[in-house]
């Protein structure tokens, strides 16, 4: 794993510490589309607002996955997931149950040019 980032439940990158113990809503987000994501959203459902970019500086390289955390006090089980990537093409997903998820893989389909998203 190359980098953790921690989302607070305001979804603000922090430190891991003993205060900010991890959420179930807990996530590896694995990028296999070929492409480098430069940026990563991840909002709750309910809201009309995306927040701060999770990866802050960084980015994630093809291949790579980067470990979300939660702060454990976020109540919400379904949240919506967009990413950005270095060209500046979005892809956006609704109401992944975070509760339930452990691992969302992004693939790319060159020949119908559709982003897919794969839990686990």
């Amino acid at each position: 794993m190359r980098f953790i980032l921690v989302a607070a439940a305001a979804l603000f990158a922090v430190s891991a510490t003993p205060a900010f113990a991890e959420g179930k809503q807990d996530f590896d987000l694995v990028n296999k589309t070929g492409y480098t994501i430069d940026k990563v959203f991840v909002s709750p459902s309910n809201s009309d607002d995306w927040e701060d970019d999770v990866l802050g500086r960084d980015v994630l390289d093809d291949g790579d996955k980067v470990h979300i955390t939660f702060h454990r006090a976020a109540k919400s089980c379904k949240w919506d997931l967009k990413v950005v990537y270095s060209d500046a093409e979005q892809a956006e997903w609704d109401e992944f149950d975070l509760c339930e998820v452990s691992k969302i893989t992004i693939r790319y389909n060159k020949k119908s040019g559709e982003t897919s998203a794969v839990t686990e």
